[in-house]
């Protein structure tokens, strides 16, 4: 849940006093044009950028104090925008990365055939240097690394940024994968604003760090003012 939150860089608001609450097991778009403050939202809320004032809640956990690292070992992964991988190890490596402080290895295997299943292009891949992946890939392995430490709350930061139209597709359709069958709560930050209203079950509207518009996905996409000015038609 998220109650007046306001995020400033300097004298400038990014986010102004915006409220909405996600409810657990569902998929939730922000969208919005740049400048919107989604990004911004992402940072605060994975504890990369400090609040000026408000409050962020995931079930009992304040997001909006502890590093990153404390977060995650609360249940809250986030995927930054950019495909985040470290090159230089394989898919596997970076998978196990993502594991490192689970205490059972066993349930992290176990997890890791979970993001197998769902990517199967990464198993076939595993030995590879991340490197050498495509763009789709790079961006599968991302998610699937942020999987591996089993989160309760995924947030992820632009995942489409930069793919075929197909990749985009099908990365879209993984994450509502995540969703209904391994129960993630999703937060997912999109310019392809359309493409990620289709998926979502409920949608926010950022517009220069306010809240234009939220309700259910199929509302949104069917309101004409929104369509006009977010949606392109």
């Amino acid at each position: 849940m998220i109650e007046d939150l306001t995020v400033s860089h300097g004298a400038i608001k990014a986010i102004d006093a915006i409220s909405f609450s996600v409810a657990k097991g569902t998929l939730a778009a922000v969208i919005g044009s740049n400048g919107a403050g989604k990004t911004t939202l992402m940072r605060t809320l994975s504890g990369l950028k400090d609040a000026s004032s408000g409050r962020a809640t995931w079930m009992d956990h304040n997001l909006l104090h502890g590093k990153p690292e404390h977060h995650v070992r609360n249940g809250v992964s986030h995927v930054s925008e950019g495909k985040s991988v470290i090159a230089q190890l394989t898919v596997e490596e970076n998978l196990d990365l993502g594991a490192l402080w689970r205490r059972d290895r066993n349930e992290a295997k176990s997890t890791k055939d979970e993001v197998f299943q769902l990517f199967p292009r990464l198993e076939e891949r595993r030995t590879q240097l991340a490197d050498t992946l495509s763009g789709g890939e790079r961006q599968m392995l991302a998610i699937g690394r942020a999987y591996m430490s089993r989160p309760q709350l995924l947030l992820l930061d632009e995942p489409s940024l930069g793919l075929a139209p197909l990749v985009v597709e099908q990365i879209f359709q993984s994450i509502r994968t995540i969703v209904d069958t391994m129960g993630v709560t999703v937060v997912l930050v999109e310019q392809n604003a359309m493409g990620a209203l289709k998926v979502a079950d409920y949608g926010v509207v950022l517009n220069l760090g306010v809240v234009a518009a939220r309700g259910k996905a199929s509302d949104l996409i069917a309101d004409p003012a929104v369509r006009a000015a977010y949606l392109g038609y």
